[in-house]
């Protein structure tokens, strides 16, 4: 039972060594604890406590990764940054967002701005997101719709 106990607390002991992401860490513990507990459904004998290890392992791991993600609200703050970013910042200055509740922050700069034959205003953008310490880029282009609102078109 000690045994059992000191594996199931393995998944707190890795959330003490996270980044500070409050649902990181919460995910790496749910995880842990959970797949702990599957592990104790399933092992059977003398490969019950290794059956409880491995699935507090794989789901502290897995808890920390869907933790880590971007939540809605990363999302919308995104989202306002990109248009803000596309309305309001010159060609090679970027607009920059950051959730401090996650730690995840990004920023969108426009890097060309041109007219289509339409006269339909459009520009070409880089955004960079940093989740968990992860930094992702990509590249568009919105053009503005009618109604003054950048739409992403590629």
């Amino acid at each position: 039972m000690r045994r059992l106990a000191l594996i199931l607390v393995l998944p707190l002991a890795l959330a003490a060594c996270g980044t500070g992401n409050d649902k990181q860490a919460a995910g790496t513990v749910i995880g842990g604890v959970a797949g702990g507990l599957l592990g104790a459904t399933i092992g059977k004998g003398s490969g019950k406590l290794a059956a409880v290890a491995v699935g507090a392992a794989i789901g502290a791991l897995a808890g920390n990764q869907i933790g880590a993600s971007l939540d809605e609200r990363d999302r919308e703050r995104a989202r306002v940054n990109t248009q803000y970013a596309l309305e309001h910042s010159p060609t090679g200055q970027g607009n920059t967002w950051r959730n401090p509740e996650t730690g995840n922050y990004g920023t969108t700069t426009p890097t060309r701005t041109y007219s289509r034959d339409s006269g339909q205003p459009c520009r070409e953008y880089q955004t960079t997101v940093t989740v968990a310490g992860r930094e992702q880029q990509a590249y568009g282009t919105a053009c503005r719709d009618a109604d003054g609102s950048w739409r992403i078109v590629s």
